[in-house]
């Protein structure tokens, strides 16, 4: 869904309303009656007063932003009396950031407002940011009046065509009077169906128009009608593939987060014995204490979580999207699995994998619906016995654990530095990562004790988004959690130069993030892709050459970080890290910067080759643990499951009868 761009022409005046805009179809008539029609229900005010107003009715408590010409009629509408609280960022970007990582660690609508052209423009990359993360967004950006677009007017851009890939929907409001309905629809449409970024572009003519204020508003929303609870045939379906399924497989993805179906997965995967694989936005989902969790999957995954997928007869996708990244060879991804794929987005079904079972719907929803039925299946023909299953992962699982080399040059090890602050920091500590080497490191070597406690870019993988997140993150937790959910940051020191300046907002505006820093003075991903793919020609990866310069960085982040007001801390020694840890846990009143010096030449394992297969994950260089022996095989080759998602009753073929009933005898 989508807006479209209204301009006038100095013949016609009168532009379509958003209505006609979102219909395609412009009434000059119409709009001209709608124009000339007095309204005089409600309070008398400006369009700027009403977006203020109507952004408090909807009950936003936080806007992140940066004012600028074609917007400050907004903000001089923001005053003391206000009850949201505005942080002041210090890029447009960042604000968007920040409005992603408060609505990550929240729950809630994140809100961010900028101004025209340039401002509008640097918001774009957190909008697709969002999109891809499926994060709810309002991005209220300014745009120059009405008769002045479509000339190149100063800093004027078309953003609803520059938003329209990569905005869940974007408006071009004209009238005052559209502005609170506006605001009602994108705050629904932001957080309703698959969740994204809504952008309202606000023209200078509908700031400053004067209208009547009412509330609460009628939406106008034509065919947008979001599907939760799925037909109750698929769930069945669904049920049957469980019942003969021997090597099933949770594989869940970030709408389930956003559905926030934690409890839902684990009822699940307790009832069926199905082990739990996650992506990157997922972590955490279910605790890692959790027995059947088995991590991450996919190119930085762990081994028992991809060969877990490879080896799978039943793929259940909840949330997920079946990502490059995670899949890696689409036409050799877990090649034996029958597929249920669970997702709220119509469009993401069969969209890379074509589904056994294909189920639109709310992901929490979907499973409260499918465990009775589940539990019906069980006790009519009895609970498949996985202990061969088990058998197998747990094998993985012992003989592959996530492991790391130290540094030979006596730096730190980064994983060990990870490994450090997830044993120092509270439970309740909010995770948020940069993008990188130190991202996959901090999401396989965390320990995760609850849902929502990992924010971080996974579809966009936007170097830069850590910083500004945290800060979004820290706001979310005063407001919602009375500060008691400390917020680190593991960043890289490429990724953190991209949005460093924003430390003055963390200072200024009382947001105690702490941030350890994992510097290696080189851009890490791409230089560990240089060195086992490029022959270690490290062309435009290194930031830095100590040796060379005789200076601690360039950037020195000790000193940057007290430039800004905040803590420095510099560790190079495992007794330096480890006291280090313990004084940013124990400040509070300001942000704080470990800067630990890692080694260079770390890299991510286990790691599978862009658009390789996952059979050929190397879990250290040398080793392929999919390609040795499985040992036992759980279920034979080319077994029938004895289930037809598109039929009623499967029970009728004598040959599959017997193979399930031998299969079912070698499992007992």
């Amino acid at each position: 869904m989508r807006g479209t761009t209204q301009h006038s022409t100095k013949e016609d005046t009168v532009s379509p309303t958003p209505l006609q805009a979102f219909s395609g179809v412009a009434k000059p008539g119409a709009s001209q009656h709608m124009h000339k029609r007095t309204i005089v229900d409600g309070e008398k005010m400006t369009g700027a007063q009403a977006l203020v107003r109507s952004l408090e009715d909807l009950g936003v408590k936080d806007v992140f932003g940066i004012p600028g010409g074609a917007i400050l009629p907004v903000y001089d509408a923001i005053d003391s009396n206000t009850k949201f609280r505005f942080v002041l960022a210090r890029h447009e970007q960042a604000a968007g950031h920040a409005a992603e990582g408060y609505a990550v660690a929240t729950g809630e609508v994140g809100v961010c407002i900028v101004t025209s052209g340039p401002g509008a423009t640097n918001v774009i990359t957190a909008i697709a940011d969002a999109n891809m993360d499926s994060v709810p967004m309002i991005v209220i950006t300014g745009q120059v009046g009405v008769d002045s677009i479509g000339t190149d007017a100063f800093q004027e851009a078309d953003i609803v065509g520059a938003t329209y890939p990569v905005a869940k929907h974007s408006y071009l409001v004209t009238n005052a009077q559209d502005i609170p309905r506006v605001l009602t629809e994108a705050h629904y449409i932001a957080r309703s169906g698959r969740p994204g970024p809504v952008v309202v572009d606000l023209t200078k003519t509908a700031q400053n128009g004067e209208m009547f204020y009412t509330w609460p508003q009628r939406m106008i929303l034509p065919g947008y009608n979001p599907t939760t609870e799925a037909h109750g045939r698929v769930l069945d379906d669904a049920a049957k593939l469980f019942q003969h399924a021997f090597r099933p497989v949770l594989y869940v993805g970030g709408g389930a987060v956003r559905s926030d179906a934690g409890e839902e997965i684990k009822a699940l995967s307790d009832l069926t014995g199905a082990p739990i694989v996650t992506t990157l936005p997922a972590r955490g989902i279910v605790p890692d204490d959790d027995p059947a969790v088995l991590g991450m999957l996919g190119m930085h995954g762990t081994i028992a979580a991809t060969g877990a997928v490879q080896r799978s007869d039943l793929l259940v996708a909840i949330g997920a999207r079946f990502d490059d990244r995670v899949t890696g060879k689409l036409e050799a991804f877990a090649p034996g699995a029958r597929v249920i794929h669970i997702d709220i987005d119509p469009a993401e079904i069969g969209k890379n994998r074509e589904p056994d079972v294909p189920i639109v719907g709310d992901v929490k929803t979907v499973i409260q619906a499918l465990l009775p039925r589940i539990e019906r299946a069980h006790a009519m023909h009895g609970k498949p016995n996985l202990t061969t299953w088990w058998n197998l992962i747990n094998k993985w699982r012992e003989k592959y654990p996530l492991t790391y080399q130290e540094s030979p040059d006596g730096t730190l090890a980064p994983q060990w530095v990870v490994e450090q602050l997830s044993a120092q920091a509270s439970p309740d500590t909010i995770w948020v990562s940069g993008v990188g080497q130190h991202q996959m490191w901090a999401t396989q070597f965390i320990t995760f004790h609850k849902p929502h406690q990992w924010i971080s870019s996974g579809g966009l993988g936007t170097m830069g988004f850590g910083l500004p997140a945290a800060i979004g993150a820290e706001v979310g937790s005063q407001r919602y959690f009375d500060g008691k959910k400390p917020v680190w940051l593991i960043d890289g020191d490429g990724s953190f130069q991209m949005t460093s300046e924003e430390l003055a907002a963390a200072f200024l505006e009382g947001t105690p993030v702490k941030i350890a820093l994992l510097n290696n003075s080189v851009y890490g991903m791409v230089r560990q892709w240089q060195t086992l793919f490029y022959n270690k020609h490290y062309s435009a990866t290194i930031l830095h050459e100590e040796e060379q310069t005789g200076l601690e960085g360039v950037p020195d982040f000790v000193k940057l970080a007290e430039a800004y007001g905040c803590v420095g801390l510099r560790a190079r020694t495992k007794e330096e890290a480890v006291e280090a840890i313990k004084q940013a846990n124990a400040i509070n009143d300001r942000p704080v910067l470990i800067d630990f010096r890692v080694w260079k030449d770390a890299m991510v394992w286990p790691m599978v080759a862009a658009g390789d297969s996952n059979d050929n994950v190397t879990y250290l260089p040398g080793i392929k643990p999919l390609h040795e022996a499985d040992g036992v095989d759980t279920v034979p080759a080319g077994t029938s499951f004895n289930t037809d998602p598109a039929g009623d009753d499967v029970d009728s073929d004598p040959e599959a009868d017997e193979e399930a009933a031998i299969i079912t005898e070698e499992q007992n």
